[in-house]
């Protein structure tokens, strides 16, 4: 094969990988504000809505920031499967059982992080949220553009090591909302370190 041809070759796999990353992301985006939209509908119905009645009354969507790829993060997943159950403390007495499913590893401008993902044993015995994964956290926003006691993030069980940790798809704990829930409280290994300006933000009720 001659040097022009190899040449032809290379560029032409890093084109089909560049464009597979382009969709890959714009998909990623596409899903985060599908998400931002659900929401949206879900605290708008008073029927499912957090929300006290004052402020549903009010209600014209939650404020997010703008969805933005710089917050869809590429992490190593990492199985930890001898762990014990342990009882999450909550903002009330209750402490459900969860125990820790496993680590993600990630770089975010250029520190290295991690966070731990839980699975809530009562879920495990419901066919819809068996494999429903909970990743709790908190970072440097909390108390000032986001809401104080941390956010989270939805996850299913991994198929694969590596994984994307979307924090556009951040959301607060129905406590955000009003005082008559329970919510579990982000452990501290959860505590990031670093300002994530992605997902909800505080919510100013009325």
């Amino acid at each position: 094969m001659t040097r022009i041809r190899i040449i032809s070759f290379c560029l032409f796999f890093l084109l089909l990988s560049l464009n597979n990353l382009v969709a890959q992301q714009t998909d990623l985006i596409a899903s985060a504000e599908e998400f931002q939209k659900e929401l949206n509908k879900e605290y708008a119905d008073p029927e499912e809505s957090p929300l006290e009645e004052k402020d549903l009354k009010e209600f014209n969507g939650l404020e997010f920031f703008e969805v933005n790829s710089e917050y869809i993060v590429k992490a190593d997943f990492v199985r930890t499967p001898a762990e014990s159950p342990f009882a999450m403390k909550t903002s009330t007495e209750r402490m459900p059982v969860y125990v820790k499913y496993g680590e993600l590893y990630f770089t975010y401008k250029g520190k290295d992080f991690k966070l731990n993902l839980y699975q809530n044993q009562e879920l495990t015995q419901d066919p819809e949220y068996f494999d429903y994964l909970f990743l709790p956290f908190t970072d440097l926003t909390n108390g000032e553009s986001t809401y104080a006691g941390g956010r989270y993030i939805d996850f299913r069980i991994p198929e694969s090591r590596e994984v994307y940790i979307d924090f556009n798809k951040a959301y607060n704990p129905y406590c955000a909302y009003s005082g008559k829930y329970s919510c579990p409280i982000p452990p501290k290994e959860n505590d990031l370190d670093v300002e994530i300006f992605a997902g909800v933000k505080a919510f100013k009720g009325h």
